[in-house]
């Protein structure tokens, strides 16, 4: 599931499978959404039922629920929970830089370690200091680490940076902590440009090629660690950096995939959770086939809301004003099977403008509607001057690859999380055309697409360890959950579930398009966070911002 791109995602050639990516694109250089065609699905949705009915397997969603640990701390892990970081500088002001360490295994800690990247700015006062505020930005696969030094160490509200030590920890696999890698940058070249709207059996074969190449690259680089990156396993990581602070509770804020990091923390240490706020929340009960569903929805809510906007633009090159949304998708969709027949150059040697990257661009785009002009103006270019070079450009932020052509890990990290936390959402290419009519009634555009993307998983070399489950945290302080009502990557309706799952979870809602909401205009969304995490006041259940 920018992006954060958010709920559960898929990792794919292409955008499809995303998680939810990041939450404020102010961080990222270019647009954090999804991941890409392939990547996009698998940012978001990283779990599927597979093998059983979408219908069963969330009834039993409903009926299971997250179980608490213990309180007391096994004597095996004391020693991780006793560690005290050395903190030394890092080549950022103001910023400190530690390694702490966790067991690969936590069902058997004498197994090894895994090395975690952590980074603070010190509180800056005045005022007494509340001690140490987490952020995790997304993904799954985002860098906590490059979020707080970029953003929000820098960003946040001064009265926060003022009383909260502003910390961050790259997860398992992640970034700085033991990144997993699996293709090198010409390998991903050719995987983000595969067509991920197969035609006949050749594309699909085609398709399933690139999946198997992917994940077996991805299993000879980190086959130990590939079994012990889920989210579960991170948020226990998380208890112990919050004990090596010296923290008694953790303070934390998550945005897209994050709420699933911060819900899963809560529902295991309830008793130590402090002030949580979630932000683009995901449903944890969801199979992954219904989390990809609802997602690709999303992104036609979302498109929906640029189609009206750009057609009263002199510039939108999909239509005049007055025209519907429903003949903007149609022109865009007509304009990406174009670009199936025929790409367009780019002015990047070797890299023509595909219709699968042309589509991780516009959806990179939907995560912020402060993206809109930059995608009229790519499409325009493209559409009419046969130059792809800003779709390009649109698409690499999204996978986060550099003008050198070198991919950060996001997508690798983001399919090996995905792809352990649930079930893929299909096992065969014949499951998925089975799929294409509801994919394709949820979006026209996006649809055949997205559920392209989220066959990945079926050809994980690791299989899944987690299940879809509700997350209830009984006895946990206020948890505020944060909805976004056109969020493309996190549909709204996820975030009054997580609120209504969740015993002590208070639902705030941002009536407005884009990903997340905490930091991106609405000062009525950010007083009331910032209350929260200042004084401890959470809002009253419901609260509605613009």
């Amino acid at each position: 599931m920018d992006t954060r791109r958010t709920p559960r995602t898929v990792s794919s050639p292409g955008p499809a499978a995303s998680r939810s990516r990041g939450a404020h694109r102010r961080a990222r250089s270019g647009a954090r959404t999804a991941a890409g065609l392939l990547a996009t699905a698998a940012l978001l949705v990283s779990a599927c039922s597979s093998g059983s009915s979408t219908t069963s397997t969330a009834s039993a969603a409903q009926e299971a629920a997250l179980v608490a640990l213990p309180r007391s701390t096994p004597a095996a892990l004391s020693p991780y929970y006793a560690q005290k970081p050395a903190w030394r500088g890092c080549g950022v002001p103001g910023f400190q830089c530690a390694t702490i360490k966790a067991p690969l295994d936590y069902a058997k800690p004498s197994a090894g370690d895994v090395r975690l990247a952590v980074t603070r700015k010190k509180a800056t006062g005045p005022g007494e200091r509340l001690g140490s505020l987490l952020v995790n930005p997304g993904g799954p696969g985002g860098s906590a680490i490059g979020y707080v030094q970029a953003y929000a160490g820098i960003g946040y509200p001064a009265e926060v940076r003022a009383r909260y030590d502003m910390v961050a920890v790259d997860p398992r696999g992640v970034a700085r902590s033991e990144p997993v890698e699996c293709l090198d940058g010409p390998a991903m070249d050719t995987y983000t440009r595969t067509d991920t709207t197969p035609d006949d059996v050749r594309e699909t074969d085609g398709l399933v090629k690139a999946y198997r190449t992917f994940a077996e690259g991805c299993g000879a680089d980190a086959p130990r660690l590939l079994r012990h990156v889920s989210t579960a396993e991170t948020a226990r990581d998380m208890d112990i950096v919050r004990a090596a602070l010296g923290d008694e509770k953790l303070n934390f804020v998550g945005a897209s995939y994050g709420t699933f990091l911060g819900a899963t923390y809560a529902g295991l240490f309830p008793n130590r959770t402090g002030r949580l706020v979630l932000d683009g929340a995901m449903d944890p009960s969801l199979p992954a086939r219904r989390l990809n569903l609802e997602q690709t929805a999303g992104f036609e809510t979302a498109f929906r809301s640029f189609a009206r906007d750009c057609v009263r633009q002199a510039d939108c090159p999909l239509g005049a004003k007055g025209t519907s949304p429903e003949q903007v998708g149609k022109n865009l969709k007509a304009f990406f099977e174009k670009l199936d027949a025929r790409p367009v150059p780019t002015g990047d040697t070797g890299r023509s403008l595909t219709e699968s990257l042309a589509t991780t661009g516009v959806i990179a785009a939907m995560y912020d509607e402060g993206s809109w002009e930059q995608l009229r103006e790519a499409l325009t270019s493209a559409m009419k001057e046969n130059d792809g070079s800003g779709l390009l450009i649109l698409s690499d932020g999204y996978y986060e690859r550099d003008a050198d052509g070198r991919y950060s890990n996001l997508m690798f990290a983001n399919a090996a999380v995905n792809c352990l936390d649930l079930p893929p959402s299909f096992d065969t290419p014949d499951e998925v055309r089975g799929a294409l009519p509801e994919f394709e009634k949820a979006s026209p555009v996006f649809g055949k697409g997205l559920a392209w993307a989220a066959l990945n998983c079926a050809y994980w070399p690791v299989g899944a360890t987690g299940e879809p489950h509700r997350i209830e945290a009984k006895g946990a302080a206020p948890i505020v959950v944060v909805g976004t009502t056109r969020d493309p990557a996190t549909p709204y309706r996820w975030a009054q579930a997580l609120a209504s799952q969740l015993s002590s979870g208070r639902l705030l809602t941002y009536d407005g398009d884009g990903h997340t909401a905490y930091g991106r205009g609405s000062s009525c969304i950010d007083r009331t966070i910032n209350a929260y995490l200042l004084r401890g006041t959470p809002p009253k259940n419901g609260k509605r911002c613009s």
